[in-house]
């Protein structure tokens, strides 16, 4: 970076040539000569603007990453007598616009968060905030995250704490230095929503999604030797699972599934065969929780790839960072000690985790939806239509209120679920929060489509590019709708929930 200088803005007014070009930006002062040429808006924008403070155009086209990448080249100098009115964030900072955090990060109080989980976000948050770049790249290019970022993600406990308290975190370094014992759902709830922060859906979910579901069927029903094996190599990065239950023909209704798995003659082996579709991670992953039908009912299986088993790339609208795919097994050996629980007993171990995985589909929605209003409200100060800011326009206004109050709505159940998973042993959360959790789910993922749609709105045409200011927004209301989906659909946890509250329906209750 060159030595910067103080000008006078008569000094920087005097340099508005196509061969000596300079610009203002919040105080600081940028050589764009050699730059004009190369700036994606053409040439012609940046000398018309020469001499000039253009912080107003800038913060009108730009997010402020842009000056974060540019000035080490660019930047000459700072106006004398003025000081920079925008502060770079630093890495885990948390944000200080208003909702764009949980009210406990906001300065309110909180009978569920302490100072562990501040240091907790911040670390991951951090983790994050250093490997953005890679994540932007990755999804932008549809390529898997590579095998060292996976890794590295393991060794700093980002995968662990993704996967809920357990035994299975002793030993296990953790972000924040949060002891394995002392980790609770709600450090895990945030992991979930910083992952969602990145902006980067297909990304987030090639790091989380696979083994968050994939591998619970491991540490609570596999043999302890497979445990002992497997759940290291997953929690640390070194291998990568997938849940393998959801067919061309069956999705919710797993009764249905046609993946079968034949016993060999001499008992120690099973033969799966069949196909499996929309299986997130399946593409890069080295194992696979597969569900099939024996002889007596739906099994679950613990599968190691080889050569007869044959994944595809799946298009979707999120992209193919994720590795979606669509998975061929042809023949393929498992030993019988790999089944996951009792032979014909798969539906039990399906379910055991569902309630999880639809919390932290929850979790993830709401991180995501937060990240959402912020880049509202920022484009709102800084946007000028008709010579005001949209922040000044009450229709902006009341846009921003809908979208805050069902956030916050969702986010306060959210906290309210996650205190009862803390505080109830599994066999009485199954009893009590199947109903609430799928109803939470279905007015997360209603909340969700009302922010996509209002932030679209807010953000015009940037709101479907995907690329610049609106790169965010465009990502979420093109992939918000797979937690209206997946981990079972809107519809079926809308129904379930009311379901699950008429078994506790009191038979002497009259109108």
């Amino acid at each position: 970076m060159p030595e910067l200088k103080v000008f006078t803005r008569d000094e920087v007014a005097k340099h508005n040539t196509e061969n000596d070009c300079w610009i203002i930006i919040d105080g600081a002062v940028y050589n764009v000569t050699t730059f004009a040429q190369l700036h994606p808006g053409g040439t012609q924008i940046l000398l018309e603007l020469g001499g000039k403070d253009v912080t107003d155009d800038f913060y009108g086209l730009h997010k402020q990453e842009v000056l974060v990448k540019y000035a080490p080249r660019l930047k000459i100098g700072t106006l004398e007598g003025e000081v920079s009115q925008a502060a770079l964030p630093a890495f885990g900072d948390l944000s200080t616009v208003p909702y764009g955090e949980p009210s406990y990060w906001m300065g309110f109080k909180s009978a569920y968060f302490n100072e562990s989980h501040t240091k907790f976000r911040k670390a991951v948050r951090a983790i994050y905030d250093e490997i953005k770049p890679e994540a932007v790249t990755s999804e932008d290019m549809g390529s898997y995250p590579t095998k060292e970022l996976y890794q590295r993600l393991g060794e700093e406990g980002v995968l662990a704490s993704q996967i809920g308290p357990g035994p299975w975190l002793k030993g296990l370094k953790l972000p924040g230095g949060i002891e394995p014992e002392k980790f609770d759902y709600f450090h895990e709830l945030i992991a979930h929503q910083e992952t969602a922060r990145l902006g980067t859906p297909s990304f987030a979910d090639s790091i989380s999604s696979g083994y968050s579901i994939g591998l619970p069927p491991i540490f609570n029903f596999g043999s302890p030797e497979l445990k002992a094996r497997v759940v290291p190599e997953v929690l640390l990065g070194k291998k990568r699972i997938c849940l393998a239950i959801t067919e061309p023909y069956a999705g919710s209704d797993v009764a249905r599934i046609r993946a079968t798995a034949k016993r060999t003659p001499d008992g120690k082996h099973f033969i799966i065969n069949g196909v499996k579709k929309w299986i997130t991670n399946g593409c890069f992953s080295d194992y696979f929780t597969v569900a099939a039908a024996t002889e007596k009912g739906i099994t679950m299986f613990f599968v190691e790839r080889d050569d007869t088993i044959e994944t595809k790339q799946i298009k979707t609208s999120y992209g193919a960072c994720a590795g979606t795919s669509y998975i061929t097994f042809e023949n393929v050996k498992v030993p019988a000690e790999n089944i996951l629980g009792k032979e014909g007993k798969g539906f039990q171990v399906i379910m055991y985790n569902f309630n999880h995985e639809r919390w932290y589909i929850c979790g993830a929605v709401v991180g995501a939806a937060r990240l959402i209003v912020e880049d509202c409200f920022k484009w709102a100060v800084q946007r000028k239509v008709f010579g005001k800011r949209l922040i000044d326009q009450p229709v902006i206004r009341n846009k921003l209120a809908g979208m805050v109050a069902q956030l916050e709505a969702v986010e306060n159940w959210l906290e309210n679920i996650t205190y009862q998973m803390c505080n109830m042993s599994y066999e009485e959360q199954s009893i009590k929060l199947a109903g609430p959790i799928a109803l939470l789910k279905y007015q997360a993922t209603r909340m969700a489509h009302h922010v996509s749609d209002e932030a679209c709105q807010i953000f015009g045409g940037r709101g479907i590019t995907k690329t610049g200011m609106g790169r965010n927004i465009e990502a979420f209301q093109r992939t918000y709708k797979y937690g209206a989906i997946l981990g079972g659909s809107e519809e079926i946890m809308a129904d379930l929930g009311i379901r699950q509250a008429m078994k506790a329906y009191p038979k002497s209750a009259k109108l």
